[in-house]
């Protein structure tokens, strides 16, 4: 296979091979009634409108929307937007396709750090933990949900709601939870614990093959009750674990959101609790903002108001020359 082409190297006339998600797909006709194929494809570094024109009902029973696909074609040009002639098409699998080069990764936006490190340095800081009990709860459930907690994004549209984003979010708070619970004296064990938790039921309210959307689960009970479920479940299979401890595990999960209208069923009511509300609700604003800036498309040193505030933001150079992998 020759050498993989991402959108964003697309030139007209150039032949391409290379892996993409196929975003929409339909099936139209064209004004003399012959069949062709009109696709959304989509990489981590763009999006283009793609047509396939020939054995049209073949390759169509090959792919769905929602697939990742390995394809081969020519880029045009059509009412002066790249386009895509797709010559071949195919699904691509990591068993397939993965000695040619196909990752996931390469087909959806990503964390900017390496999902490996990243887990190193996560996983260092539980084994901080002194407290045994806690220790053991956390590490049971990381252990269970390790291969999801490496891919899944955070949330379906709002805050790191990309690839890995779940981790570097968790990361991130915990990065920040260590200095403050030494800085306000509270419990580090405690809070770690939540940060670590707090999103833990994401990993059943989220699917995430390639596109995130809301499992049954996710829509009839959410993350946060999901959380707290898995949290009980694995403390009671923990000899001995004591019930006043799990109680406080169970309050951090759930009013980490930290307000009634936010789907919060209980406000803070330990000071290891509001410290993680707000930790959680900085570092999620901190990504939307910087979400805001990267993608605005406006000219000019302010972005358009179409954001998570809903206000024109200052753009930071700084943080669009260090975006690449978004």
């Amino acid at each position: 296979m020759k050498a993989i082409t991402q959108i964003s190297e697309f030139k007209e006339g150039a032949d391409i091979r290379g892996f993409f998600l196929c975003v929409e797909k339909h099936l139209r006709n064209t004004r003399s009634g012959d069949l062709y194929l009109d696709l959304v494809l989509r990489d981590r570094t763009g999006q283009i409108n793609a047509k396939l024109w020939k054995e049209v009902s073949e390759y169509h029973k090959k792919f769905s929307a929602g697939d990742a696909v390995v394809i081969a074609g020519q880029v045009d040009v059509y009412l002066d937007k790249l386009q895509l002639n797709i010559k071949k098409i195919n699904v691509a699998s990591v068993q397939s396709y993965g000695r040619y080069g196909y990752d996931p990764a390469l087909i959806v936006p990503s964390a900017k750090s390496d999902v490996k490190q990243m887990w190193q340095e996560l996983t260092s800081y539980i084994k901080k933990i002194d407290n045994k009990y806690l220790k053991m709860l956390v590490n049971s459930i990381y252990k269970e949900y390790k291969s999801k907690l490496l891919t899944h994004p955070a949330s379906v549209v709002m805050h790191h709601n990309y690839r890995s984003g779940l981790l570097e979010h968790t990361l991130s708070m915990a990065q920040t939870g260590i200095f403050l619970a030494k800085h306000y004296r509270v419990d580090t064990d405690l809070l770690m614990t939540g940060i670590f938790l707090h999103d833990i039921g994401k990993v059943k309210e989220i699917t995430s093959e390639l596109e995130a959307s809301y499992s049954d689960e996710g829509n009839l009970i959410g993350h946060i009750v999901l959380g707290r479920d898995i949290a009980i479940k694995v403390a009671n299979k923990i000899k001995d674990f004591p019930p006043d401890l799990l109680q406080k595990v169970e309050h951090l999960i759930l009013s980490h959101q930290g307000q009634y209208e936010w789907q919060s069923p209980k406000k803070p009511k330990l000071r290891e609790a509001l410290l993680l509300h707000l930790i959680d609700n900085m570092d999620a604003k901190m990504n939307l903002m910087e979400k805001a800036i990267v993608e605005d498309v406006e000219e000019g040193k302010w972005t358009s108001r179409r954001n998570y505030f809903r206000i024109q933001i200052l753009k930071d150079e700084q943080t669009i020359e260090d975006d690449g992998s978004k």
